[in-house]
């Protein structure tokens, strides 16, 4: 008989409500920071600039779910001992663009700095309308 061990990796998990409302982008980034900065005392550490990407994530990925997706938004955030997890849901079904970052552009580069910030980056369409927008970093 041959068994099979699956190592169950620790994890802590949270999710938050947020309106469609331009204050959304900044509660996100007080969010993130706070339950990053508490998660420390339960799993591995995550460092000041892992919690600074991960905020900027968060306020990138709320900022665009507020501007194009025209909803509130759910953000969901996850810490285990060698990742973070930055998860935001929104009602519109369209795939945001990701644009090339450049020195000329004053806006449109969100989603480029989340990509270079994150180990993975992926958009997927949820089941009933909407999408999720994920992005994982690596600690």
């Amino acid at each position: 008989m041959r068994t099979h061990r699956r190592t169950h990796r620790r994890s802590v998990r949270v999710e938050y409500l947020l309106p469609e409302e331009a204050a959304s982008a900044r509660r996100a980034r007080r969010l993130t920071t706070v339950f990053l900065t508490r998660s420390r005392h339960r799993m591995a550490q995550v460092d000041a600039g892992h919690i600074d990407d991960a905020t900027l994530i968060a306020s990138e990925l709320v900022t665009n779910a507020g501007r194009h997706g025209r909803s509130a938004c759910r953000l969901r955030l996850q810490v285990s001992d060698d990742r973070v997890t930055v998860e935001v849901y929104d009602d519109n079904p369209n795939q945001p663009r990701v644009r090339p970052l450049t020195a000329e552009g004053e806006s449109g580069r969100g989603l480029a700095m989340v990509r270079c910030l994150a180990q993975r980056f992926d958009i997927i369409p949820v089941s009933g309308g909407g999408k999720r927008v994920r992005a994982v970093l690596a600690i």
